[in-house]
């Protein structure tokens, strides 16, 4: 499937209960199954595989929405503190919302990278409890420790660069609007992943180090009390990992495919002879396993 230019989105503002807020960006879809997509460290709806499933949503017939998280919408959010891989309260909140809204309404998750590891940890803490019908977890940081580590070396630096960059510029933004309870003034010095989370992540959100927040954080553990089922895809060539930070098969549940692809980079599995005819398999792969969960929608 060719990538092409994405239906108009429609952006709506959720409220949550400690005073900040969410913002969700639908596409113009108003009635259907309902596809949840959570993007990636410092994603939006402007990422490419957000834009791309959206599109794909929308063909379908099915009403797509990209959660952006705490200040990720373009707008920075209200309090301190900002969102992290292990957050799975305000994911819980907006799917509670949704099923609120549409008690009958089929509803899925879609996480890339950062959102995945939301999204399994999730599903694994709340097991039957998930008030959703199927989900799909793309390019995962399974041990968050591991993924830090290895982005501080070779090759992997450059994706480490830009991202910290964005970060720092984040926080730099949020401090000239509010007052942020670090104790670090020079956010250049902070060049690692493992340093951002240790002065910035861990004191915004209660952690007593970066090794604590990745401990208790990381998805991997939490992959046998997944109830529903899920699609994890993953790249054994991800630059973000090691191979050996995937998962085996005894480790999840049954109710979980695991597909290990010795190629596709992190949320890329793109094919195709010529670059100007590209075939996003994602495109095709996501919508094929939600389909049959969302019965005769």
């Amino acid at each position: 499937m060719r990538r092409g230019p994405n239906p108009r989105l429609r952006r709506e503002r959720l409220e949550l209960p400690d005073g900040d807020f969410l913002d969700l960006d639908w596409n113009a879809n108003t009635s259907g199954p309902i596809v949840l997509i959570l993007h990636g460290l410092e994603g939006s709806s402007r990422s490419h595989y957000a834009r791309a499933l959206l599109a794909v949503t929308h063909a379908r017939g099915w009403r797509g929405a990209l959660l952006h998280f705490r200040g990720c919408s373009g707008e920075p959010n209200r309090l301190a503190r900002g969102y992290h891989s292990g957050d799975t309260a305000d994911l819980a909140h907006v799917v509670e919302v949704l099923r609120t809204r549409q008690h009958s309404a089929q509803i899925a998750v879609v996480g890339f990278s950062l959102g995945g590891n939301v999204l399994l940890k999730w599903l694994g803490e709340s097991g039957e409890r998930a008030p959703i019908d199927a989900a799909v977890a793309v390019s995962v940081p399974f041990a968050l420790g591991e993924c830090a580590d290895r982005l501080a070396h070779g090759f992997s630096r450059i994706y480490q660069w830009e991202l910290m960059h964005r970060m720092r510029r984040s926080v730099a933004h949020k401090r000239e609007r509010i007052a942020m309870p670090l104790a670090i003034t020079d956010l250049s010095r902070l060049r690692t992943f493992r340093e951002f989370d240790e002065h910035v992540t861990a004191p915004l959100h209660g952690f007593r180090g970066a090794t604590h927040y990745y401990d208790v954080s990381s998805c991997r553990q939490y992959l046998s009390g997944i109830s529903h089922p899920t699609l994890i895809v993953h790249a054994l060539d991800d630059p973000f990992m090691t191979p050996a930070t995937a998962p085996t098969a005894e480790e999840v549940s049954r109710s979980t495919t695991l597909e290990l692809h010795r190629s596709g980079g992190h949320v890329g599995f793109v094919s195709g002879r010529w670059p100007w005819q590209a075939r996003y398999w994602l495109d095709q792969r996501i919508p094929a396993f939600l389909a049959p969960h969302f019965g005769a929608a």
